[in-house]
């Protein structure tokens, strides 16, 4: 699911390119910008490359696991779902001959954020059965902060813009129990 969602924005990103334009490539790709060895990552070549940089578990409050009703008058009890904000970064990775193009790559991404900053099922049709809806909210690193972002993907600066992904929903259905229905009150032993 993460992948998908990650996806989504990229094809979304290069819906936007191919309209704006005209390209016929894809700009936008899914990526580690360096390999496990320390080289360069070959399909990140100039491209504007979306990575998963951190996931962490949404904390606030959500709806609350679902039961449902069997033949038996009975509720089957359920995980609660598990909401995940996702952190990419998108960098674009383009050479010192093209940085202007870099800038203009990453300056239409903005855009295209900031102009559709959710993705759900209506705005989105393409988007995976399994995720509700993406928000979108471009968050801000310090410099030392970003300094050590950039140390930790291997990498050396590029211009780049740190987005936090919200609503990424894992819902497993597992079936963790059975409960029986109360279908009235009962009066006290004690009476």
């Amino acid at each position: 699911m993460i992948n998908a969602a990650i996806s989504h924005l990229a094809n979304q990103l290069n819906q936007q390119f191919r309209n704006n334009f005209h390209l016929v490539e894809d700009v936008a790709v899914v990526s580690n910008l360096v390999e496990l060895d320390g080289t360069p990552a070959p399909n990140a070549n100039n491209k504007l490359v979306l990575t998963l940089v951190n996931i962490e578990k949404d904390t606030m409050p959500h709806r609350p696991g679902n039961g449902r009703r069997n033949v038996s008058d009975a509720f089957l009890v359920q995980s609660s779902p598990l909401f995940l904000n996702l952190y990419v970064m998108l960098s674009a990775n383009f050479g010192a001959d093209n940085y202007p193009g870099a800038l203009r790559t990453l300056s239409q991404a903005i855009s295209f954020f900031q102009q559709q900053p959710v993705f759900d099922r209506q705005s989105s049709p393409g988007l995976d059965p399994k995720i509700d809806k993406l928000i979108l909210d471009m968050e801000n690193l310090n410099i030392p902060d970003l300094n050590n972002l950039w140390s930790l993907m291997g990498g050396k600066y590029l211009p780049s813009a740190y987005y936090k992904v919200r609503m990424i929903t894992v819902d497993a259905r597992a079936i963790v129990g059975q409960a029986p229905m109360i279908s009235a009150p009962e009066q006290g032993l004690g009476r």
